[in-house]
């Protein structure tokens, strides 16, 4: 919804900043341009994730991962103290529901066997994000 506005900036500029017309109650001054930009970029990352997981029918090592790197973004993003605050806190809200599922994949025997047995995550994946060895070595028991 926002690209074609961000795409054709210059026009709406020139359309908006026409008193003539009377739209130039909605023209936007450069920090909202920037707002916009910026919470583009955060729903691509949204939009991404949806067009990947709703392509055919992903498997769990691909799911978790994506989510991982979804978090890792929307992390990134909010460390900068340049981004916007207001964005900042609707990504607090996706992240708490993301992490909300992600934490049900953490009692799923079926997630953790899928992760170990597929050939380019086994119990490294485990490792790599962190989890107790205690867990990982109940979750390799597992198969």
């Amino acid at each position: 919804m926002l690209v074609f506005p961000l795409a054709h900036k210059q026009q709406m500029k020139e359309i908006t900043s026409d008193l003539t017309n009377n739209l130039h109650l909605y023209e936007l001054m450069k920090d909202e341009w920037k707002i916009a930009e910026e919470l583009r970029d955060m729903l691509k990352i949204l939009k991404d994730a949806t067009l990947f997981f709703s392509h055919g029918s992903p498997s769990l090592p691909d799911v978790i991962p994506a989510m991982d790197h979804i978090d890792a973004l929307f992390t990134i993003y909010c460390m900068n103290p340049k981004s916007n605050p207001a964005i900042c806190a609707l990504i607090s809200i996706a992240k708490k529901t993301l992490n909300y599922y992600y934490s049900l994949t953490d009692y799923s025997e079926v997630y953790q066997i899928a992760m170990i047995l597929h050939p380019g995550y086994k119990l490294e994946y485990f490792k790599s994000a962190g989890w107790e060895q205690e867990w990982i070595d109940v979750a390799e028991g597992l198969v």
